[in-house]
């Protein structure tokens, strides 16, 4: 494992020990295991909100050996309290998995076993199936023209239905479509694939249309700021990188226009791009190594929406119904 030197944290609630194998845990996830910083934040805030719980639950600061100790009530009560606060079931087993990870690196740097984190069952989580757009609707929303009232640069109203078309051209998750390199997207009609970096690092390859490929290069001849090859290809206002809280920004101004539900967000262009292949016979192997999905039944969630569709036809179109 690893010995690079981790940051500095420090617990009010807990004893510096707990807080020096805190940070070497965190440093360890992100470093060995390769997860997002997003995921090493909701992990390190779920420890903290677990120590917090456990020093006022036990009145003293929780140490390594008390923290080894922990009961199964113990962690039920935590969880209890976190369910109080009205927290969702995903985040309760997020919560649950992060206290896990950190037992079992307390674990095997020999710093003693909590066995009480294993003994507690998961929360359920009620599964929901991804909501895609009509696909009239996913095409308009890659129209520029659709926000010509606005009042933006006409380079910024282009840059962004670039986006949205590969978004539901090719399937990408916002975070790889605003990763793309402009080294890596090519012009059209001289490439039709693009090599993008999924969770975890992994890449893959997916197929991009020609007409995405134009709507892209009408964006960069409009845009004002260089680009260079080894920059991205999407850049915001200032010239600096495209935060994903501005395309969910024209998504929601466009929602009003069209009339689409909450639901249609970025990542809903992905699931459409799911959903409408499955529905024009997909394979759905096929369709997982385009999604860079890790495993099969995260895709089969799209079986269910395209079943909905077809019982929609078939109560609205039988003769007998």
């Amino acid at each position: 494992m690893s010995k690079a030197a981790a940051p500095r944290i420090e617990l009010a609630s807990a004893d510096p020990s707990i807080a020096q194998e805190m940070a070497r845990w965190l440093s360890h996830l992100g470093a060995e295991r390769r997860l997002s910083p997003k995921t090493l934040e909701a992990y390190g805030r779920d420890l903290r909100q677990c120590l917090d719980f456990l020093s006022n639950h036990w009145g003293e600061r929780v140490t390594l050996a008390r923290f080894a100790a922990l009961e199964a009530t113990d962690v039920r009560a935590f969880m209890a309290m976190r369910r109080a606060d009205d927290i969702a079931g995903r985040s309760l087993m997020r919560a649950l998995a992060g206290l896990r990870s950190f037992g079992r690196f307390l674990e095997r740097e020999g710093k003693g076993k909590v066995g009480a984190l294993s003994a507690i069952r998961a929360p359920k989580v009620a599964k929901s199936l991804p909501k895609p757009l009509p696909m009239a609707s996913a095409k308009r929303l890659a129209d520029a023209d659709e926000r010509a009232g606005e009042e933006r640069e006409t380079w910024i109203l282009a840059r962004d239905a670039a986006v949205m078309a590969l978004l539901y051209g090719s399937g990408l998750r916002i975070s790889e479509a605003l990763g793309l390199k402009r080294r890596e997207v090519p012009r059209p009609g001289e490439g039709d694939v693009l090599v993008v970096t999924g969770k975890g690092n992994k890449t893959r390859m997916v197929p991009v249309l020609q007409n995405v490929l134009a709507l892209i290069q009408e964006y960069v001849a409009m845009c004002p700021y260089p680009l260079p090859a080894e920059g991205p290809i999407f850049v915001g206002a200032r010239g600096g990188p495209l935060s994903p809280r501005i395309i969910q920004l024209a998504m929601e101004r466009l929602r009003g226009a069209l009339g689409l539900p909450d639901s249609a967000t970025p990542h809903a262009l992905r699931h459409s791009f799911a959903t409408h292949l499955l529905s024009r016979g997909g394979d759905l192997r096929a369709i997982q190594e385009l999604l860079g999905h890790s495993s099969l039944s995260t895709t089969q969630a799209y079986t269910g929406i395209d079943s909905e569709r077809l019982l929609e036809v078939y109560a609205s179109a039988h003769p007998r119904r």
